[in-house]
């Protein structure tokens, strides 16, 4: 017989950057009650994203940062959607290149990360906003 569980969360971003969310995956996982499985988490936004990322040296996120301004740069002339600024379609074409879910099993009731693996909400906005995120976990 599978269970299924499912759980919204709410993180408020403090503008372009990640934000850790592993901890609370973890705990919607602890709390489902599912001893093996998946667990998948999605983001309901289009400028922000969901990364699976190194999670000892800060530094891999910050070079990560560095490589999307290249890539995706703020205010680009190529850009003709910039209803709410020179960071609107730029924050959409990131969100699509990193996605915004993931799923990662569930082994012995617990997240099973790699040992320097986490879970990350990337904000690609630079102001603060309100992410919803919904967690499903089925075992």
């Amino acid at each position: 017989m599978t269970k299924s569980y499912q759980q919204q969360l709410h993180f408020q971003t403090k503008g372009r950057g990640t934000t850790n969310i592993s901890g609370d995956i973890a705990a919607v996982v602890a709390e489902s009650g599912v001893d093996n499985g998946l667990c998948h988490v999605f983001l309901h936004h289009t400028s922000a994203s969901l990364i699976l990322c190194e999670n000892a040296d800060a530094n891999v996120r910050r070079d990560l940062e560095t490589f999307m301004q290249r890539l995706t740069p703020d205010g680009d002339p190529i850009f003709r959607h910039v209803d709410e600024g020179p960071d609107d379609m730029p924050a959409h074409v990131r969100s699509i290149l990193t996605g915004m879910d993931l799923t990662v099993p569930v082994t012995r009731g617990r997240v099973a990360l790699g040992t320097w693996q986490g879970i990350y909400l990337w904000e690609h906005r630079h102001r603060p906003h309100q992410r919803r995120v919904t967690v499903t976990v089925q075992g």
